[in-house]
Protein backbone atom coordinates (compact mmCIF):
# COMPACT_ATOMS: atom_id res chain seq x y z
CA UNK A 1 0.00 0.00 0.00
CA UNK A 2 1.55 3.26 -1.03
CA UNK A 3 0.89 6.96 1.19
CA UNK A 4 0.86 9.91 -0.59
CA UNK A 5 2.53 12.49 0.78
CA UNK A 6 -0.10 15.46 1.27
CA UNK A 7 0.91 19.09 2.98
CA UNK A 8 -1.27 19.46 6.28
CA UNK A 9 -1.49 22.91 6.00
CA UNK A 10 -1.50 23.93 2.18
CA UNK A 11 -3.24 27.95 2.93
CA UNK A 12 -0.98 27.95 5.98
CA UNK A 13 2.19 26.79 3.71
CA UNK A 14 1.31 29.35 1.11
CA UNK A 15 1.06 32.29 3.37
CA UNK A 16 4.08 32.05 5.21
CA UNK A 17 5.80 31.41 2.04
CA UNK A 18 4.55 34.82 0.75
CA UNK A 19 5.50 36.00 3.64
CA UNK A 20 9.06 35.41 3.63
CA UNK A 21 9.19 36.61 0.46
CA UNK A 22 7.34 39.81 1.08
CA UNK A 23 10.20 40.21 3.99
CA UNK A 24 13.16 39.32 1.28
CA UNK A 25 11.91 42.18 -0.84
CA UNK A 26 11.75 44.20 2.10
CA UNK A 27 15.69 43.64 2.95
CA UNK A 28 16.02 44.01 -0.55
CA UNK A 29 14.38 47.75 -0.60
CA UNK A 30 16.06 48.70 2.68
CA UNK A 31 19.74 47.78 1.07
CA UNK A 32 19.11 49.54 -1.64
CA UNK A 33 17.92 53.19 0.30
CA UNK A 34 20.64 52.48 2.94
CA UNK A 35 22.70 53.29 -0.80
CA UNK A 36 19.95 55.91 -1.55
CA UNK A 37 21.62 57.74 1.06
CA UNK A 38 24.56 58.32 -0.89
CA UNK A 39 23.39 59.12 -4.41
CA UNK A 40 27.05 58.67 -5.11
CA UNK A 41 26.73 55.16 -4.38
CA UNK A 42 22.97 54.58 -5.89
CA UNK A 43 24.03 56.75 -9.21
CA UNK A 44 27.20 54.17 -9.70
CA UNK A 45 24.79 51.12 -8.59
CA UNK A 46 22.61 51.81 -11.12
CA UNK A 47 24.87 52.76 -13.42
CA UNK A 48 26.97 49.59 -13.66
CA UNK A 49 22.97 47.87 -14.22
CA UNK A 50 22.88 50.25 -17.41
CA UNK A 51 19.88 52.30 -15.45
CA UNK A 52 18.47 55.03 -14.07
CA UNK A 53 18.55 55.40 -10.18
CA UNK A 54 14.61 55.84 -10.34
CA UNK A 55 14.34 52.33 -12.67
CA UNK A 56 16.73 50.63 -10.08
CA UNK A 57 14.37 51.60 -6.96
CA UNK A 58 10.97 50.23 -9.24
CA UNK A 59 13.14 46.95 -10.31
CA UNK A 60 13.75 46.99 -6.72
CA UNK A 61 10.08 47.22 -5.53
CA UNK A 62 8.60 44.88 -8.26
CA UNK A 63 11.18 42.40 -6.72
CA UNK A 64 13.28 39.44 -7.75
CA UNK A 65 9.94 37.76 -9.79
CA UNK A 66 9.14 40.93 -11.95
CA UNK A 67 10.60 39.40 -15.35
CA UNK A 68 9.49 35.53 -14.41
CA UNK A 69 7.21 35.62 -17.63
CA UNK A 70 9.73 36.72 -20.09
CA UNK A 71 11.69 32.78 -19.96
CA UNK A 72 8.16 31.51 -20.57
CA UNK A 73 7.35 33.64 -23.18
CA UNK A 74 10.74 33.10 -24.92
CA UNK A 75 9.99 29.45 -25.49
CA UNK A 76 6.38 30.03 -26.25
CA UNK A 77 7.41 32.04 -29.04
CA UNK A 78 10.37 29.69 -30.34
CA UNK A 79 13.52 31.74 -29.24
CA UNK A 80 16.13 30.03 -27.47
CA UNK A 81 17.02 32.26 -24.19
CA UNK A 82 20.30 30.78 -23.59
CA UNK A 83 21.50 31.69 -26.66
CA UNK A 84 20.26 35.42 -26.56
CA UNK A 85 22.25 35.42 -23.57
CA UNK A 86 24.98 34.37 -25.49
CA UNK A 87 25.10 36.62 -28.26
CA UNK A 88 23.32 39.64 -26.45
CA UNK A 89 23.46 39.67 -23.01
CA UNK A 90 22.72 43.42 -22.89
CA UNK A 91 19.57 42.85 -24.77
CA UNK A 92 18.02 40.25 -22.83
CA UNK A 93 18.97 42.60 -19.18
CA UNK A 94 16.84 44.78 -21.42
CA UNK A 95 14.34 42.57 -22.18
CA UNK A 96 14.16 41.65 -18.37
CA UNK A 97 13.92 45.24 -17.25
CA UNK A 98 11.10 45.95 -19.27
CA UNK A 99 9.19 42.80 -18.37
CA UNK A 100 9.59 44.44 -14.76
CA UNK A 101 8.22 47.15 -15.41
CA UNK A 102 5.20 45.33 -17.47
CA UNK A 103 1.78 46.22 -16.27
CA UNK A 104 0.13 43.35 -18.35
CA UNK A 105 1.42 40.45 -16.70
CA UNK A 106 -1.87 39.16 -15.70
CA UNK A 107 -3.15 39.12 -19.79
CA UNK A 108 0.17 37.56 -20.22
CA UNK A 109 -0.25 34.43 -17.76
CA UNK A 110 -3.72 33.80 -19.40
CA UNK A 111 -2.17 33.74 -22.88
CA UNK A 112 0.86 31.89 -21.77
CA UNK A 113 -1.51 29.58 -20.14
CA UNK A 114 -3.81 29.45 -23.34
CA UNK A 115 -1.21 28.93 -25.64
CA UNK A 116 -2.22 31.79 -27.50
CA UNK A 117 1.25 34.21 -26.57
CA UNK A 118 2.80 33.37 -29.64
CA UNK A 119 -0.23 34.64 -31.37
CA UNK A 120 -0.69 37.71 -29.49
CA UNK A 121 1.67 39.18 -27.73
CA UNK A 122 2.40 42.10 -30.11
CA UNK A 123 -1.08 43.49 -28.75
CA UNK A 124 0.10 43.87 -25.32
CA UNK A 125 3.69 42.98 -24.52
CA UNK A 126 6.36 45.89 -24.67
CA UNK A 127 8.81 43.51 -25.52
CA UNK A 128 6.69 42.82 -28.94
CA UNK A 129 9.23 45.01 -31.01
CA UNK A 130 12.43 42.82 -29.84
CA UNK A 131 10.90 39.98 -29.77
CA UNK A 132 9.92 40.66 -33.39
CA UNK A 133 13.85 41.25 -33.87
CA UNK A 134 15.58 38.44 -32.56
CA UNK A 135 12.99 36.15 -34.39
CA UNK A 136 14.20 37.81 -37.77
CA UNK A 137 18.03 37.39 -36.64
CA UNK A 138 17.17 33.63 -36.30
Amino acid sequence: MTTTQREPYPFVTKVIDLFGDWLKQRRELSELMGCAADPGELGRVARDLNVTPADLEMLVRQGSDGANELPYALTALGIDEAAVWRAEPALLRDMERVCSFCTHKRRCHQELAAGTAATNYVEYCGNADTIDMVRFKS
